[in-house]
């Protein structure tokens, strides 16, 4: 099966095209293998709102539920068995991927519970067993760019675990993430460990940017404010793109032999307003080397009609800064903006892993009635 053109032009340019979902589903029916096949997709994302969608009322996990209840497990324990194996099945499935690539891609992620973003030591102990239990080297362990992310971030890293950051909204933030990894890099080279093992991706959200900050223009209200609502969201990732090019050509970075680049990986690029073009967090971001991780819906719009547009690069960054500097001279608070986003963002993740132990709870229940 030909790869799409349109796709395939987004990987040439240096782009990764990761899918934004999983589900036993979507394996079993052999959908996944095809978008492999006809859509240049070289790994998966999960989340814990994709994992509530994924089982709740589907009936391929009943009798996993069941069995495992009838064992005797509770419902923090089956919702772990249901997930990281389907994680574990989709991570053999990009196997060659990852060989091919080095590592670079044919990646998993699983998202450590999201109760814990404020928990430092146990997102690092839970980060560490989740590794364990899928038990496969694809896994990226997804960990919150929380303040207590960011030393779990670190230690995970120095264990030799690659990592997903997850939930970056603001530069300032991506500033110490990478930090975290560099940090964690350096202890994994004191301690002997192959740094060409270690993978890392930065989460950096862009859609949910512009949807806070458009709001905020329009209640604004001034021709300025207006007029630039929907550049906020590419602006920021232009910006955070400038400051990975700095990072990793530093001599800091250089002298850690062996070790990878830690991608920007572009989420949330699912377009929220219906007046924007529907590939918009694709074409423009066209990051050499990037992720971009895509629902199903705004990845057939790519490789329908997706126009890319110039690479990022430390020019495109320094618009991106001027942009968002005209942003908050309009009378947007941007630090107050990433703030909420970041709250907001855990927040949902901790409604849907509640929602989706719920749902689970009461298929266990019919499973003993």
């Amino acid at each position: 099966m030909a790869q799409n053109t349109n796709t395939q032009a987004l990987s040439d340019a240096g782009v990764s095209i990761w899918l934004d979902d999983l589900s036993r589903q979507r394996m079993s029916s052999g959908n996944l293998q095809e978008l492999i096949d006809s859509r240049n997709i070289v790994g998966v994302t999960t989340n814990p709102s994709i994992f509530q969608a994924a089982i709740s009322g589907r009936s391929e996990y009943d009798a996993d539920i069941a069995r495992l209840a009838a064992e005797g497990k509770d419902v923090d324990a089956i919702v772990e068995v249901l997930t990281t194996d389907d994680v574990r099945n989709a991570a053999d499935l990009f196997a060659d991927v990852y060989a091919s690539s080095h590592g670079f891609d044919g990646r998993v992620s699983i998202e450590v519970d999201p109760r814990l973003a404020h928990e430092t030591e146990k997102t690092i102990e839970q980060a560490k067993h989740l590794f364990t239990v899928v038990d496969r080297e694809n896994v990226m362990i997804k960990i919150p760019a929380t303040e207590a992310g960011l030393p779990a971030i670190t230690a995970v890293i120095a264990e030799g675990i690659s990592v997903n950051v997850t939930l970056i909204f603001s530069v300032e933030r991506y500033e110490a993430v990478i930090e975290a990894y560099l940090a964690g890099l350096e202890q994994a080279a004191a301690a002997g460990k192959d740094l060409a093992k270690i993978h890392s991706v930065a989460s950096f959200f862009v859609s949910r940017v512009d949807a806070e900050i458009d709001g905020r223009l329009e209640a604004l209200g001034t021709e300025e404010a207006t007029a630039l609502r929907g550049q906020a969201g590419v602006a920021n990732a232009q910006a955070a793109f400038g400051t990975y090019l700095e990072a990793f050509g530093s001599e800091r970075f250089t002298a850690l032999q062996g070790a990878n680049v830690q991608r920007a990986l572009w989420a949330s690029t699912g377009v929220k307003n219906p007046d924007y073009a529907d590939t918009l967090y694709v074409d423009n971001l066209v990051g050499a080397p990037s992720v971009n991780t895509m629902p199903e819906k705004t990845l057939e719009a790519a490789a329908d009609h997706s126009e890319l547009k110039a690479p990022l690069s430390a020019e495109s960054a320094v618009a991106g800064v001027a942009t968002l500097e005209r942003v908050a001279g309009a009378g947007v608070d941007l630090a107050e903006v990433f703030a909420l986003l970041e709250s907001e963002g855990v927040e949902k993740f901790e409604k849907a892993w509640n929602e989706l132990l719920a749902t689970v709870s009461a298929s266990i229940e019919s499973a003993r009635a």
